[in-house]
């Protein structure tokens, strides 16, 4: 009987769903291969990971890191205080679990981490999700022993020699929505006579989809539609207001959408911000979606996570500018034609990578080997 060696492993980083999920996503699959393993995250205080890394089943320690503000403000003057107090708990949490290597996936906490493990000669490997380079980790490129990343083309950012093109990360429950249809229009009280647009801001919400969403909401139920929303914390008050005065039917909203392989399995057409994760899980999911990307994000980088598929005839585009009022004829065009709705998916499922959790495990095998 041969007993399965016990591995270290530490991920670091969050701040958004789309460095969180990633690397849960990562954990699962090390979990899955090394089961005697041990992992420990390390996030920001205040940030989601410190909810979303329990809730996934593993142990999590909070740094009180913080981003720089962007304009003039008075949070700007605790930035290097609490940068200073964050690598030295870093470093003595690096030094008390001994991890065999650190993951780094972008955001405030993994620049501490990273920096502390490679100071200490620990093989780190970093997990970068978009198309444009993260700061954090374009500043811990240079002593990483591994660089996954999910889009080509990303030697402008980082060593050619250490970049290894996985994909991104995501959860196992979308790899197979067959079947469950029936099971998501109950689960969201949906109707089957009805095709279903399903709208997906994010975590913390879009104002310009929830705008659109608004803006035609009448002609979408009018047309035969029904709408699954999701506007995310910080609008659901005001949406769900002005939603219960319009008297519809059919207009299905939520804060947040936690099933969300039953979310897709109920969609025909998917309305979806281009943020990294989501771009990535609607790659697996194949079904006709039009990206409405954030402008406000640095170098623009949804837009190009988007026009990575939009340029393959995988996905629609429609400006952040022009979104209101223009996403119901978008709508129309998908549903009614259904030649192009299913290239559309299909050509996004040719662009997917399923095993991105796997290959980055791979990886880190190598690191530790």
């Amino acid at each position: 009987m041969t007993t399965q060696p016990t591995y270290r492993i530490l991920i670091s980083g969050g701040g958004t769903g789309g460095h969180i999920y990633p690397a849960i996503a990562i954990a699962n699959a090390w979990k899955e291969k090394h089961p005697a393993s041990e992992i420990l995250f390390v996030g920001a205080l205040g940030k989601m990971e410190m909810q979303k890394v329990p809730e996934a089943g593993y142990p999590i320690k909070g740094l009180p890191v913080a981003g720089l503000q962007r304009s003039l403000s008075l949070e700007n003057l605790s930035f290097p205080f609490k940068l200073l107090k964050s690598l030295r708990i870093a470093s003595k949490i690096v030094k008390d679990f001994r991890p065999d290597a650190v993951i780094g996936v972008g955001g405030y906490a993994s620049g501490p981490v990273l920096y502390a493990a490679q100071n200490k000669g620990i093989p780190t490997l970093l997990q970068e999700q978009n198309s444009y380079a993260g700061l954090t980790n374009k500043l811990l490129a240079k002593k990483a022993k591994a660089i996954c990343v999910a889009y080509p083309g990303m030697e402008k950012f980082f060593p050619a020699e250490k970049i290894q093109v996985t994909g991104n990360p995501v959860r196992k429950d979308i790899l197979d929505l067959s079947g469950k249809k029936d099971k998501a229009l109950a689960h969201f009280g949906l109707v089957e006579d009805r095709k279903t647009i399903l709208v997906l801001g994010g975590s913390l919400g879009a104002r310009t989809l929830n705008q659109a969403v608004l803006k035609d909401k009448k002609a979408l139920e009018k047309s035969g539609y029904q709408v699954l929303w999701q506007c995310g914390k910080f609008y659901f008050k005001e949406m769900l207001e002005k939603l219960e005065a319009s008297g519809l039917k059919h207009i299905h909203l939520r804060e947040f959408i936690r099933e969300m392989d039953l979310a897709y399995a109920a969609a025909d057409v998917i309305v979806s911000r281009a943020g990294a994760l989501s771009v990535s899980e609607l790659s697996l999911v194949g079904k006709p979606v039009i990206f409405i990307p954030s402008p406000n994000v640095a170098e623009d980088h949804q837009t190009k996570n988007a026009m990575a598929y939009v340029d393959h005839q995988a996905a629609m585009l429609l400006k952040d500018s022009e979104a209101v009022g223009q996403l119901k004829s978008k709508v129309d065009e998908l549903m009614q034609d259904a030649a192009l709705a299913s290239a559309l998916g299909e050509n996004m499922k040719k662009l997917a990578k399923p095993n991105a959790a796997l290959a980055i495990v791979e990886e880190i095998e190598k690191l530790i080997k």
